[in-house]
C-alpha cells in the first residue's frame, strides 16, 4: 500500500535522509577517500543497482570478510537498499570457521579485500553456496583481485538501486557471536531492531550531527558498526574510518582530524595511555570517549580522566543479540559508580534475576536479562537455542551481575568465566581489580585452569608495565593480604601481551587452553 511506503523507516532510508539534510557535508574520510553525504548516498545507490544486476535481491545473504574501509561502510547501506542481509565475519577466523558461517548463513556472495582474498577463496571453496566475490578497496591503496567483481567499478557505474518492497520488520543482518560455545550462533536483527538501538545510542550516548568521530575497531563487530557508525550516519556526523587500531596510527589521526568522539575497548585505551606518543600528541579536540566490549579496570579510570581532563566518558554494555547496546554508565557516574555498567538505556528494560526469574536482592549475584525492541528475532536456523535464550519471556544475557539500590548493575563475570575452586565460586573480575591496584601491572586476566585437588585453580596472567619489575611472589602476597584465601591466585604467569580479538576483547578461552597443564602432576 502506498501509505506504507510513505511511512517506511528502514536502514535504507537513513542515509538518504541525512544526504538531503547535509548534501555537502563530509560524511566519510578513509585513507585518501573523501565523500560528502550526497556522494556517499549516490555511491550506495549505484552499488546497490550493480549488485541487483548480479542477482542480489531481497533476503539474499551477503557476507563481508574485510577490514575497515569506506567501501565496507557503503556496502552496508547498499545492501540495506536491496533488502539483502548483511553477514559480517570476523577476519581473525580460520578458513574452516569462516566456511561454517558461510554455509550456515547460506551466503551467495562474499565481499573481501586484497589482504583477505586468499582466506576468502579458501573458505568459500569448502562446500559453501558462494557464487560471486566482490573486491573492496582498502584504507591504503591496493590492487583489485583478478576474477572478482569490483566495488570501485560499481561505484563509478550508472546502475540505480531498484525499487524494493522493504518493511521495518525485514531482516537486515545476521551477526554471528564469537563462538564461546561449540559453534557460533547467528543473531537475526531486523531493520526496526537496529534503528531502535540507534535511537538509544543517539539519546543516551549523546551522538549528534556535530560529531567528528573516529571509527577504528572492526566494523564486522556490532559495537563499532551499530553503536557508532550507524547512529553517526543517522545523525549526519562526519566519520573517519581506519583499519589500524594501534597507538602509532590512532594518536596522529586524532590530532590530524581534530577528532572529537572515539570508542575503544579498555585494552586500546590502555595502549594509548602507555604510548610514548600520548604526551606529545595534541588530543585537546577529544570531547567524548566511549569504552565497552570488556570492563574498564577501576584503577585505570582516574588516569584517563586526569590525562584527558576535557573528555567526558561513557561505558556502554550489551551483547550482539540486543543490537548491541543495553545499558550505559554516563560521564557523571564514572567516579561515583566505578566499575558499573550503569542502567538500561532508553529502549531497554533490564533486570538481574535468580534461577527462578525473581529479582535478586541488592548486592546479590544474578543473571542479567533484558526486554527491548533492540532484541534479535532469534538465532538463525537454531530454534532450540532461541527458546533457551528467551526462557521466561526475557532475553538471557549469560552475564552475571549485582544491582545496587539505584538500579545500577555491575557485571561480575560471564557464567562461563566464573571459577569454581574447591566448592567456592570466584568472580575473575574481583581478583583482576585487586591486581590492577599494583602500579607495576599494565594488564591482567584471571582464569580457572584444571587442578587435581581443587577442580579449578585461580591463575592470574599478568602483563608488566614497561620499565617496571614484578615477580610472582609479590602478586601472590598482595592478593593473599586483601582477598580470601580461595580467591587468591594459586599461580601468576607473566606474558608480553594478552590474547585479544580484533575488537579488543580478551580471549580467556585461549588463556585457559594455554595454561591448562600448569598443575599437571601437582
Amino acid at each position: 500500500m502506498p501509505q506504507e511506503t510513505a511511512r517506511r523507516q528502514t536502514l535504507a532510508d537513513l542515509l538518504r535522509r541525512s544526504a538531503r539534510r547535509y548534501p555537502d557535508k563530509l560524511a566519510i574520510a578513509c585513507g585518501e577517500t573523501r565523500w560528502t553525504y550526497a556522494e556517499f548516498d549516490a555511491i550506495c545507490s549505484r552499488v546497490a543497482g550493480a549488485l541487483a544486476r548480479h542477482g542480489i535481491g531481497k533476503g539474499e545473504r551477503v557476507a563481508v570478510l574485510a577490514r575497515n574501509s569506506h567501501a565496507f561502510a557503503a556496502l552496508r547501506f547498499a545492501l540495506a537498499r536491496l533488502g539483502a542481509v548483511l553477514v559480517p565475519i570476523n577476519f581473525m577466523l580460520k578458513s574452516e570457521e569462516v566456511a561454517y558461517i558461510l554455509r550456515h548463513a547460506g551466503a551467495s556472495m562474499l565481499a573481501t579485500d586484497s589482504g583477505l582474498a586468499a582466506l576468502a577463496r579458501e573458505a568459500a571453496a569448502l562446500d559453501t553456496a558462494v557464487r560471486d566475490f566482490l573486491w573492496l578497496p582498502s584504507e591504503d591503496a591496493s590492487d583489485p583481485v583478478p576474477g572478482m567483481l569490483r566495488f570501485d567499478a560499481f561505484a563509478r557505474g550508472d546502475a540505480e538501486a531498484p525499487e524494493v518492497d522493504l518493511q521495518a520488520g525485514d531482516l537486515a543482518q545476521i551477526v554471528y557471536t564469537s563462538g564461546t560455545e561449540s559453534m557460533p550462533k547467528g543473531a537475526m536483527l531486523t531493520h526496526d531492531a537496529v534503528i531502535a538501538q540507534y535511537v538509544s545510542c543517539l539519546v543516551d550516548a549523546e551522538i549528534t550531527g556535530s560529531d567528528l568521530t573516529l571509527h577504528a575497531l572492526p566494523l564486522y563487530h556490532c559495537a563499532q558498526l551499530d553503536v557508532f557508525l550507524g547512529p553517526s550516519i543517522y545523525a549526519g556526523a562526519t566519520n573517519v574510518i581506519t583499519a589500524k587500531p594501534t597507538p602509532d596510527n590512532l594518536l596522529p589521526l586524532i590530532e590530524k582530524f581534530h577528532i572529537g568522539s572515539f570508542f575503544a575497548p579498555p585494552t586500546v585505551w590502555i595502549s594509548l595511555l602507555r604510548s610514548p606518543l600520548f604526551d606529545t600528541s595534541d588530543l585537546g579536540s577529544l570531547r567524548k570517549g566511549y569504552y565497552g566490549a570488556s570492563i574498564m579496570p577501576v584503577e585505570v579510570m582516574p588516569e584517563i580522566i586526569r590525562r584527558l581532563p576535557q573528555m567526558r566518558l561513557w561505558n556502554l554494555y550489551g551483547q550482539t543479540e540486543i543490537a548491541p547496546l543495553a545499558t550505559m554508565l554516563g560521564p557523571d557516574d564514572q567516579l561515583r559508580k566505578p566499575g558499573s555498567a550503569g542502567r538500561a538505556v532508553l529502549n531497554v528494560e533490564t533486570r538481574v534475576v535468580d534461577d527462578l526469574m525473581k529479582d535478586v536482592a541488592v548486592g546479590e549475584i544474578g543473571e542479567v536479562v533484558h526486554r527491548s525492541p533492540h532484541l534479535m528475532l532469534g538465532y538463525f536456523h537454531d530454534d532450540e537455542r532461541t527458546r533457551a535464550a528467551f526462557d521466561g519471556d526475557w532475553f538471557h544475557s549469560g552475564d552475571l551481575a549485582t544491582i545496587d539500590e539505584e538500579g545500577y548493575i555491575t557485571i561480575v563475570d560471564r557464567k562461563k568465566d566464573m571459577i569454581k575452586t574447591g566448592g567456592e565460586n570466584v568472580a575473575s573480575r574481583e581478583v583482576e581489580e585487586m591486581i590492577y591496584r599494583m602500579q607495576q601491572v599494565s594488564e591482567v586476566a584471571v582464569v580457572g585452569v584444571p587442578h587435581p585437588r581443587w577442580v579449578e585453580a585461580v591463575v592470574a596472567v599478568v602483563v608488566r608495565k614497561a620499565g617496571h619489575t614484578l615477580d610472582e611472589g609479590k602478586v601472590l602476597a598482595h592478593c593473599n593480604e586483601h582477598l580470601a584465601g580461595f580467591k587468591a591466585p594459586k599461580r601468576v604467569v607473566f606474558v608480553e601481551a594478552l590474547p585479544k580479538n580484533p575488537s579488543g576483547k580478551l580471549l580467556k578461552r585461549d588463556l585457559r587452553k594455554a595454561h591448562a597443564g600448569l598443575f599437571a602432576g601437582a
